[in-house]
């Protein structure tokens, strides 16, 4: 058994940096290195440290089956939040989605409604216009994008999404990272 690479999938599972992961540990980062590279072999303590702190326990981590993977999501499985002034509301398509590298909603926007304006990040964000029209405020520039359009950019500036349509508009989101 690779316990070293098992490790490091586990750190990388959870977003932590080998810095990271070795000061919730009180471990160096040069150890944590060597540890994930199986230059050395940690202490059943230190393991069961490093288990708790990536969120994995004993069992699991020396189970070798994989963990059945969930593929398909169905209605029951999501869930939706309508804004106070109901002026959109967001159906999270998958309950786990803020664990995954990716973020996809369905996003209806009322009639003269708008989403939240986002910071600047290290998003990437793809828009498909299913009904209505859009307009995107990025930075300084402004685009419109209708039924059927579209839409993908990297959110290093100040972003936020307007219907700019005189009734509902519905739109498919997915975005990386911690967009939402």
């Amino acid at each position: 058994m690779q316990i070293g690479s098992k490790i490091k999938a586990l750190r990388l599972t959870k977003g932590l940096t080998q810095e990271e992961l070795g000061e919730r540990t009180d471990l160096s980062k040069g150890y944590i290195s060597q540890l994930e590279r199986d230059l050395n072999s940690p202490s059943i303590e230190t393991l069961f440290s490093l288990l708790e702190v990536l969120g994995s326990t004993p069992k699991e981590f020396f189970d070798d089956e994989a963990p059945e993977q969930k593929v398909v999501y169905t209605e029951e499985d999501q869930s939706t939040y309508t804004d106070e002034d109901k002026k959109y509301e967001i159906q999270w398509l998958i309950p786990t989605s803020n664990e995954k590298e990716m973020e996809p909603i369905f996003l209806t926007l009322a009639a003269s409604g708008e989403f939240k304006q986002f910071e600047p990040s290290l998003s990437e964000t793809f828009i498909y216009v299913v009904k209505g029209r859009i307009r995107l405020i990025l930075g300084k520039e402004q685009y419109i994008a209708s039924e059927g359009n579209a839409v993908y950019f990297d959110a290093a500036a100040h972003h936020q999404i307007v219907n700019a349509h005189d009734d509902e508009t519905k739109i498919l989101l997915v975005a990386t990272d911690s967009y939402l």
